[in-house]
């Protein structure tokens, strides 16, 4: 195989993975895979002492979000399999960078050494990088659609369990922004907590008698509901499956308020640009994390 001549074309996230993320979720997908023992048929298939380079290669065009933690399984096989750490460093080699665009055909990692251990981490790491890069993959998109609206794509809390801190990762590298990572970042009343408090002003009230410093949205349904949670204060509002003069007639209350609104609820790609544009700050996307489609990824040995 030629030498890649695939280069990023957009800028990695500002802030990486978590190392202590990348080394968890390494761990736990290659756990998965030998709980049952060894790679029996590798190791019926391949001499003990085979040594080989492989290319990881992106069978569709998308944007790249994963290798740390492809890199970090398959350094895992290769030091199970006696290579030195330093060395299995050395062997894995990213062709290109997170947030990357690449075509069909680019390759993205190769890594040399013992065939057994490239094969026995093959699947761990492409699912990682395959899902991640999925994940990037729409983000773009959706970034794309609003391009030159001033809206912001943001992601949400439904991510796979145990997978959010890369997910949202994955979110940064297609271009999108980061919503709370859990529970405790900021406060967000929703539908559930205004009936429990008694109505959306009354909800805003108990969230700032106890925590007077944290960011707090308050997701409305309805107008009346927007003008009753500016009229409280609020400074974000969570505007929840709106039509478009909805959206637009609640915006403009909001900001007269000096509060920034977000759009949520089943909001679709071909609706992004439309509901962009009637002035919201931010676009919520669940999607991006709880249906992102696979990046196609191969992991293809030299001959």
């Amino acid at each position: 195989m030629s030498p890649p001549t695939n280069s990023p074309t957009s800028s990695a996230p500002a802030v990486g993975p978590d190392p202590a993320d990348v080394a968890r979720i390494a761990d736990l997908a290659l756990s998965e895979d030998l709980g049952g023992g060894t790679d029996i048929t590798t190791d019926a298939t391949v001499a003990a002492d085979a040594v080989a380079t492989a290319d990881l290669v992106a069978r569709r065009p998308g944007v790249v979000a994963g290798l740390p933690f492809a890199r970090a399984v398959l350094e895992r096989c290769l030091v199970a399999a006696g290579v030195a750490p330093d060395a299995a460093a050395s062997a894995v080699v990213e062709r290109v960078a997170d947030a990357a665009h690449v075509a069909a055909g680019d390759v993205l990692l190769t890594v040399t050494g013992p065939a057994r251990a490239i094969l026995t981490g093959e699947r761990s790491a492409l699912n990682l990088l395959g899902q991640l890069s999925g994940v990037a993959t729409l983000t773009a998109a959706w970034v794309d659609a609003v391009d030159g609206t001033g809206a912001v794509v943001r992601d949400t809390r439904k991510t796979v369990p145990g997978l959010r801190a890369a997910q949202k990762y994955a979110v940064r590298c297609g271009g999108g922004r980061n919503h709370r990572m859990g529970l405790g970042d900021q406060a967000l009343v929703k539908d559930n907590h205004v009936v429990a408090a008694g109505g959306v002003a009354a909800a805003l009230r108990a969230v700032r008698d106890v925590h007077l410093d944290v960011v707090c949205e308050v997701e409305c349904d309805t107008y009346d509901q927007v003008v009753e949670a500016v009229g409280a204060g609020a400074r974000l509002v969570l505007l929840d499956n709106m039509d478009t003069p909805t959206l637009r007639r609640c915006v403009g209350v909001a900001r007269a308020a000096g509060a920034r609104t977000e759009a949520s609820g089943s909001l679709r790609l071909d609706r992004a640009r439309e509901v962009a544009a009637t002035g919201v700050d931010y676009l919520a996307v669940g999607a991006l994390t709880h249906s992102a489609p696979v990046l196609d990824i191969g992991l293809d040995l030299r001959p």
